[in-house]
């Protein structure tokens, strides 16, 4: 592979800030380049080649056949090379071989890297990935990471939360209750009290005087000691005791793993609904966030003044700069069209998950996307990749929408996360006195048109961490005596 062809490869699969960092690097390297928002006094009388240019479609799906995409021969990043070893610059920017001091910078670049740590948003993804085998699970449990403030706390109700997702506020909820047991424990709590019991729980300390105290901390904090030794059922000794303990736990669970505020996750495109008439479906735009890649101009003007009466030399070096300019802005054009093609694409196939939430996700592989936008599948793994979306249901990476299918009997298919979501729904919504067998199960689903065995139900139940039927009924309905 050529130089060039590596890099619009590396610029394709790179996330904005990747790209936009790489972008920085050739502006110093390049004279003939300059950032659009820059300042200049030639600015006005140069004629401007802005990148890469951002399409604002008028809906997804004429977006993804508008055909906006330059021919193959003028744009060289649809291959397939998957079997190539590169020795040269890796897909994350890090370049191998030769020794030397390239080497020593990055060695001490990984060790600064493994000696920071993980803050407090990675350190609780890690937990998330363990504790949930769902992809509607995670996807609850990502937007409750995103609502923390730097105190570990929600900043927005759980019910606001909900809404959003298109899930159920007891779905939210019972992902919740687990989180609260994260470490450390007490984060997504929504108030004081609650961070507070959720510590006391954690250390079986959580009897009902401490609760009782816990449900009156203004009265804490006013000082009422007597009335709340009345609430609590204490005395004045027991009280003195409750206080303490509670100045020992940590009202701010999340702050000691900041020194920084939790940065928000930055999305690479931005899609937004139109305005649409009443009984119309919803049509989206879609754009690449202009806050994380900068548009770059083509200095001619500068470039027609020095080469007038520049030497050999000289005249050459900008021939070789001014190349290398205008390679830059075609492949950062290219690279922001076939980005917006693919997700528009996706955005058309998975529009039953923005309409009406996760029981609406649809099931989707590379290779389909690959064959309706006519590029390699190699292309869009790249496009898809270190990438993540802004919707109306929140920030998702572009490899969410990718879901394995099961074929029902009247050839439809249905997304195996879908599936395992109406499974646990089915459940979670069961009557006590009337516990689901997996055989009732998956007589449900199949009247509902989802052809699925029994096994495969347990197979999902189990991988949702889901008790049988006997021991759930044990649990909802105990024997009495």
């Amino acid at each position: 592979m050529t130089p060039q062809l590596r890099q619009a490869i590396q610029l394709l699969q790179y996330s904005n800030i990747e790209a936009s960092q790489f972008i920085e690097d050739e502006l110093l390297k390049n004279p003939l380049l300059e950032r659009a928002d820059d300042t200049g006094v030639e600015r006005a009388a140069e004629p401007e080649m802005p990148a890469p240019a951002v399409a604002e479609p008028p809906d997804a799906a004429s977006f993804a056949s508008s055909g906006m995409m330059p021919e193959a021969g003028n744009a060289p990043l649809d291959i397939d090379v998957s079997n190539i070893y590169d020795a040269g610059t890796g897909a994350d920017g890090a370049h191998g071989g030769g020794g030397g001091q390239d080497d020593e910078d990055a060695w001490n670049s990984l060790e600064a890297l493994s000696a920071r740590g993980p803050n407090l948003r990675e350190h609780l993804e890690q937990q998330a990935r363990l504790a949930f085998s769902t992809t509607g699970e995670r996807v609850i449990a990502a937007a409750l990471i995103a609502a923390l403030d730097e105190a570990g706390r929600l900043s927005d109700p759980p019910e606001q939360i909900a809404a959003t997702l298109g899930v159920s506020l007891e779905q939210l909820e019972a992902v919740r209750a687990k989180m609260l047991r994260f470490d450390p424990v007490g984060v997504f709590a929504r108030d004081l009290a609650e961070c507070l019991s959720a510590q006391l729980a954690e250390q079986n300390r959580l009897d009902p005087a401490m609760a009782a105290l816990l449900a009156n901390l203004e009265m804490l904090a006013r000082r009422e000691m007597r009335a709340l030794q009345t609430l609590c059922g204490v005395d004045a000794e027991d009280m003195a005791e409750m206080v303490a303990e509670l100045k020992r736990l940590d009202p701010k669970p999340g702050a000691r793993f900041e020194v920084e505020p939790l940065r928000p996750l930055i999305p690479d495109v931005l899609m937004r609904p139109l305005p649409v008439k009443t009984g119309e479906a919803n049509d989206w735009m879609l754009e690449i966030n202009p806050e994380t890649m900068p548009r770059l101009l083509i200095r001619r003007g500068f470039h027609a003044r020095l080469a007038a009466s520049a030497s050999r030399e000289t005249k050459a070096f900008l021939s070789e700069q001014m190349q290398g300019a205008t390679w830059l802005v075609k492949a950062l054009e290219s690279r922001a069209q076939t980005i917006l093609r693919v997700s528009a694409e996706i955005i058309r196939r998975q529009e039953g998950f923005f309409n009406h939430g996760i029981s609406h996700l649809r099931p989707l592989t590379l290779r389909d996307i690959a064959a309706e936008v006519e590029l390699h599948e190699s292309t869009v793994s790249r496009v898809t990749s270190n990438k993540s979306i802004a919707t109306p249901r929140g920030i998702f990476e572009l490899k969410f929408f990718f879901t394995t299918a099961l074929t029902s009997a009247d050839g439809q298919t249905h997304s195996a996360e879908t599936v395992r979501y109406r499974v646990q729904s089915l459940i979670a919504g069961e009557n006590p006195k009337n516990i689901l067998s997996d055989d009732a199960v998956a007589a449900i689903l199949q009247k509902e048109g989802i052809d699925i065995a029994r096994r495969t139900v347990a197979k999902y139940r189990d991988a949702l961490r889901i008790p049988g039927s006997a021991q759930r009924k044990r649990e909802k309905c105990p024997p009495r005596g």
